[in-house]
């Protein structure tokens, strides 16, 4: 039954957009130099090549972005990657190194940016696809508080945009979670922006805010090993946690191998070579820590074409998003 919902939910989605203008806005403004807020351009070009070169824009987005995000698998794990300086906010890229977050979404980015328009790209390109997702609305407005920093809205804000759906209600076995976000306003002083502009204390708290009362719902670890039959290669998954000052602790990708919904993601764990990995199965990954308590699901979408495909912009034409 969930299958039905959610592709008619798809259809719907598809037949409401007009445009690539009402979901992409613009790239905001370069406000920081390219070498400090774009890092791995040679991995960048050589991804976006082997796209081609296979034409995975034929793929589904969630296939696509598995396809991406295996050839992250290895990259060294490192937080604090987005913080790159101390007043000024920026979409940023960082191929050399991912935190959790990033791996997923320069993932979905690229996967996206491929089906979106045609190459060649440039890093300029791929900066305004992890915009599009990790800023209010879509856009950065320099200041640091435009940027997300809780999954929870993340989701919410690209459900309401049109370019994903959180699942999570639809998934039987779901149960409503309720928390009261403090994380950033307690631990200010391990963020960059925030350390250096403590008159943002404010402003973060009333964000906390109006994210403790969105309508958020888990599946509970308990309910997962029925579930997985419901996820699919490129699901966001984050990981919901016992602390009562954050909804999630962690987050990455499901990707399905041989039946099983498998969660590959960034990981500090020095076990796993504190890297990029493809884990094990959602279910065993859940059980193997208390603090684990479920999933949150959000389901990207892609966008639809620009109308740079009915333009030569390479001097030859390029295939358009589902042709072989």
């Amino acid at each position: 039954m969930i299958g039905k919902v959610l592709a008619l939910s798809a259809a719907i989605f598809c037949l409401g957009v007009s445009s690539h203008a009402d979901v992409l806005p613009p790239p905001s403004m370069p406000r920081l130099p390219m070498d400090t807020v774009f890092k791995g351009q040679t991995k960048f070009q050589a991804i976006m090549a082997k796209a081609e070169r296979e034409n995975w824009r034929a793929l589904p987005l969630g296939a696509r972005t598995i396809r991406i995000a295996r050839e992250l698998v290895g990259t060294p794990y490192q937080n604090y990657t987005l913080e790159v300086d101390d007043r000024i906010e920026s979409p940023v890229v960082n191929l050399t190194a991912l935190d959790c977050w990033t791996y997923y979404e320069n993932a979905l980015a690229m996967a996206r940016l491929i089906a979106y328009k045609p190459g060649p790209y440039k890093p300029e390109d791929l900066l305004q696809m992890v915009e599009l997702e990790r800023y209010r609305g879509g856009r950065c407005t320099g200041e640091y508080l435009s940027r997300m920093h809780q999954l929870e809205e993340v989701f919410y804000d690209n459900q309401r945009r049109g370019i994903a759906e959180n699942i999570t209600p639809r998934i039987p076995g779901a149960e409503r979670l309720s928390r009261e976000i403090r994380e950033m306003t307690v631990q200010w002083k391990s963020y960059r922006y925030l350390r250096s502009n403590p008159g943002l204390l404010p402003g973060m708290a009333q964000v906390e805010a109006r994210v403790s009362r969105l309508p958020v719902s888990y599946v509970p670890k308990s309910k997962v090993p029925a579930i997985e039959k419901y996820l699919a290669d490129g699901d966001v998954c984050a990981i919901t946690c016992a602390d009562t000052s954050a909804y999630t602790s962690h987050v990455g990708l499901i990707v399905r191998v041989n039946g099983r919904a498998y969660f590959t993601h960034a990981t500090s764990d020095r076990d796993k070579g504190r890297m990029v990995v493809i884990d094990r199965p959602i279910t065993d990954y859940l059980n193997s820590m208390s603090k684990h308590t479920g999933i949150i699901i959000c389901r990207p979408k892609d966008l639809p074409p620009s109308s740079l495909w009915q333009k030569n912009i390479a001097g030859e034409e390029g295939k358009k998003p589902g042709q072989g």
